[in-house]
């Protein structure tokens, strides 16, 4: 790749480590008069709660299968219980070993979010991100259905995915393309109706990385003793980054999707990387045992990403239930953390049986719920061949069927529809799309053509590089991608199209994005000259996002008006790069030189106060808002209407209720509808998607809220001249917020703003209403678009004069019991992991869609740690577990 390419990615990963970051009109972060909140503490989230013990899962909503997994588990001696929660090589990426003379075959684990990564004759589908931009819960849900048939039929049981961390507080994240959006609402929905498709096949989804996982860099621990077994110089052990976050935050935002895939049914859950507020998450008792499985009440297990887990039974008992991959140095069985330790702690008093047991029926529960037991697909027999465990290493006989089974069936379908679903227009002057039959078509950058270097994105050694230099980047790299069967480049898709109508007809082109920057391509490389359609003067913008192995096919129906453009962005294209900066990836030149073990700390400082959030609340310009997206035709919106659904007064607090799989049953009845009538005003069948936000009152004493946040939405298809009623449901926990000192959702007493329209800043009407009043039903003023600005009114989301956060993750308290324990992790195979790669995308928005392979668009002095990185638990207090 050339110099200038190189330039093209370090550009958009220059970063500047500092404790405040002052954006457009003053704005902050963690101190001053425009701050996200009240001045930050540190020093308040050097520790998270002790939560003891593990909740046992009950059999809330899965009583047959609870019943099924508890009679199977009374069966296990305490060396199969072992083997039950710790992985082993096998021929999956992971995998739980066979019990044969119970019949149970074992379990298999693969990837993604968006394909089975290891596979053959299998889809790759659009990436989450394309999913959160077409906005289409009935498309989100069918992809998860196809993609877990095409699983199932792999003989996978488990898929790892979806993906609701990272949830994207970072425009500079290289992994926030798996997941859907960094508005949590959104988020939520789209997470819990692909998690819903997945499981109505019999194939386990995986809800992961739960939580706080927002940055790649410094994700796992570096140095320790282990590190010259991978090549790596021995050194002090430098803890992984911590992400330091508040309570309400947590609840609000990062918490809040993944409330909604355990009220879904979510079988697993997979804990991520990082530390949260000092504890790895893996052995983080508050966020597995109080928030997961007690506040939640989450009845599946939970796993742990591959190589996170820093110790035996203090682990269990912070309520991991499944170690993977199984052993300390990934590729064998043992040394490992669980498996014989596990057997061994439980002889010697330092674990009860009664966890391990609540551990194996965590795990066999979801494959009865799902009838995996019975005619269950075998693992495809090429699988191992393709995955990283050697069979050398293997310690069981895993059933294995025929190799290569083809699995895609005809959900190329699918993936061309909801890739143009997921592209965004965000410019059309003059209606210069969509093209009649131009017969001279200029094609121009790097990401138009064909892959250069096979269909896999983690075996292309350019990947190793910092950029992607050459070919289409349908989705990203990682453990997030997929090996595709084929791909449908641009360019190759635009030649189709022309020649199918004008078989004269000249497409030019040149893909070389040096060539086009430093040198005239106008008259010695095209010619004639100028195209029809060509670059210069831009007058039509197509953000194109990762749409799978269609990529081609998409684009070009949405640019000959094959597909009307529907899809809306699902973040915010702010004006320029530093704009971002209020929610950094941690990372400088200091830290690359620490020996202080604890020194990588990430406070979210900016509170509940990101992405359109930011920028609405602190009155910023940007270049397309959240939410924002252009059609072929045109849309109006009737005045809001606000009815009363709930019967009787509404109180503050919701009722006391026995917890169920989602939490507090109350936080999900539906308390409130507002409706609107949508029509279409153009002369062209289109969709579009009305969008509902809430001004939620100021809570006394807590963060700042945001003047507005999602609330409703849906995708609305209609012909030219009709019309539709939009009716959106509002439960108690929509129009409530998290009160810190109750811990609870409470409802505020102030009113609460209504705004219905077609963006984050394309306001349609407003009104309000005050749950705690008793009123029913309110009518609203509808009128032109306005700002973020002027679109509320009444103090939606103005600061509290005073504000302190306590309670929950911001109080200050002794570390658990669990929360060190002795031993070291190991790197994965690859450590070479680093960011910004990919093509420039059509939109300019750092990590949305730019980044390729998964790193974080860091600084010019490092680029991101690999998948996996060395692992180790933390700083022992002094009376820790070993």
């Amino acid at each position: 790749m050339g110099p200038m390419a190189n330039k093209l990615h370090l550009a958009a990963g220059l970063l500047v480590a500092a404790t405040a970051v002052t954006g457009q009109n003053g704005s902050t972060v963690g101190s001053g008069p425009s701050a996200a909140g009240p001045t930050w503490n540190h020093a308040d989230f050097e520790s998270s709660p002790a939560v003891y013990p593990s909740p046992n899962a009950t059999c809330q909503g899965w009583s047959s299968a609870f019943q099924q997994a508890s009679a199977f588990v009374s069966q296990l001696t305490l060396e199969e219980k072992a083997q039950l929660v710790t992985g082993t090589p096998g021929p999956c990426v992971g995998n739980i070993g066979p019990i044969e003379r119970l019949g149970f075959k074992g379990l298999c684990l693969q990837d993604g979010p968006l394909a089975i990564r290891e596979a053959t004759y299998a889809s790759v589908f659009p990436a989450g991100l394309s999913v959160a931009a077409s906005w289409d819960m009935d498309l989100a849900r069918q992809r998860g259905v196809e993609m877990a048939q095409e699983f199932k039929g792999k003989g996978a049981h488990i898929a790892l995915g979806p993906v609701a961390g990272p949830l994207g507080r970072s425009g500079y994240g290289g992994r926030n393309w798996e997941g859907f959006s960094p508005d949590p609402y959104l988020t939520g929905e789209l997470f819990a109706t692909t998690i819903e498709g997945m499981q109505a096949t019999g194939l386990q989804a995986c809800a992961k990385h739960y939580i706080g996982n927002e940055q790649e860099t410094q994700r796992n621990p570096s140095g320790g003793p282990n590190t010259a077994v991978f090549g790596g110089v021995p050194g002090p052990t430098i803890e992984a980054v911590s992400s330091n976050i508040d309570d309400r935050t947590m609840h609000e935002a990062y918490l809040w999707p993944f409330q909604n895939a355990v009220h879904s049914g979510v079988s697993a859950v997979m804990c991520s990387y990082n530390r949260i507020n000092g504890s790895y998450g893996c052995q983080n008792s508050k966020t597995l045992n109080g928030l997961l499985k007690e506040e939640l009440g989450f009845q599946g297990y939970v796993m742990s990403d591959w190589a996170a887990t820093h110790s035996g039974y203090p682990a269990a008992e912070a309520g991991l239930d499944m170690d993977m991959p199984g052993g300390i140095s990934f590729f064998s069985a043992s040394p490992s953390f669980f498996g014989c330790n596990i057997t061994a702690s439980v002889n010697n008093g330092s674990l009860p049986i009664e966890r391990v047991d609540d551990m194996c029926r965590r795990i066999m529960t979801p494959y009865f719920r799902l009838g995996q037991n019975t005619n269950y697909p075998p693992i495809d027999a090429s699988s191992g061949g393709l995955n990283f465990f050697p069979v050398t290493n293997y310690l069981y006989n895993f059933t294995e069927g025929p190799a290569n089974v083809d699995v895609r069936d005809d959900h190329a379908a699918l993936i061309r529809e909801l890739g143009a679903a997921g592209i965004v227009m965000l410019k059309n002057v003059n209606n210069t799309l969509p093209l009649k039959t131009p017969a001279n078509v200029g094609v121009f950058g790097n990401d138009a053509p064909d892959i250069s270097v096979g269909l896999y994105l983690d075996g292309d050694p350019d990947l190793l590089n910092i950029g992607y230099d050459q070919g289409v980047l349908p989705v990203g790299g990682g453990s997030g991608t997929g090996r595709m069967t084929y791909v449908v480049a641009p360019l190759d898709a635009i030649k189709t199209k022309v020649f199918s109508y004008n078989s004269k007809a000249l497409v030019q082109y040149v893909t070389n994005n040096t060539e086009i920057i430093h040198n005239k391509i106008f008259g010695a490389m095209i010619n004639p000259t100028p195209p029809e359609v060509c670059l210069p003067n831009v007058t039509a913008i197509l953000a194109a996002h990762y749409p799978g192995q269609e990529v081609g096919n998409s684009i070009v129906d949405i640019l000959w008006g094959a597909v009307n453009p529907s899809g809306k962005l699902p973040y915010t294209i702010a004006l320029q790069e530093s704009d971002y900066s209020f929610a950094p990836i941690t990372n400088s030149s200091a830290l690359l030189k620490t020996t202080d073990p604890n020194a990588w700390q990430s406070d979210f400082e900016e509170r509940l106060l990101i992405d359109y959030r930011h920028f609405d609340y602190f009155n910023e310009s940007v270049q397309y808002e959240f939410g924002y997206g252009l059609s072929y035709t045109t849309f109006s919106m009737s005045t809001a209407t606000i009815s009363r659904v709930a019967s009787g007064a509404i109180s503050a607090a919701p009722a006391n209720n026995t917890v169920a799989p989602g939490g507090n049953p109350a936080l999900w009845d539906i308390l409130y509808t507002v409706s609107v009538i949508v029509s279409n005003t153009g002369s062209v069948a289109g969709a579009t998607v009305p969008q509902l936000y809430l001004g939620l009152p100021q809570p006394a004493n807590e963060d700042y809220t945001p003047v507005k946040v999602l609330r409703g939405f849906q995708k609305v298809l209609l012909a030219p001249g009709a019309s539709q009623t939009v009716t959106f449901s509002l439960t108690r926990r929509d129009i409530s917020y998290w009160d810190t000192f109750a811990q609870q959702w409470i409802i505020g007493s102030s009113a609460i703003g209504v705004l219905a329209g077609f963006s984050s800043r394309d306001i349609q009407s407003t009104t309000s209403f005050s749950p705690l009043n008793g009123a029913s039903a309110y009518g609203g003023s509808s009128g032109s678009a306005s700002s973020a600005s002027s679109s509320v009114a009444g103090g939606y989301g103005a600061p509290s004069s005073s504000s302190s956060t306590v309670g929950g993750y911001s109080a200050p308290v002794s570390s658990p019991p669990s929360s060190t324990a002795g031993g070291y992790g190991a790197p994965s195979p690859s450590s070479s992991t680093v960011g910004g790669y990919g093509a420039p995308s059509p939109s300019p928005s750092p990590g949305y869609g730019a980044g390729g392979h998964g790193g974080d668009q860091g600084g010019p002095w490092h680029w991101a740690s690999g998948e996996n990185g060395a692992s180790h638990w933390g700083l022992p207090p002094a009376a820790a577990k070993q």
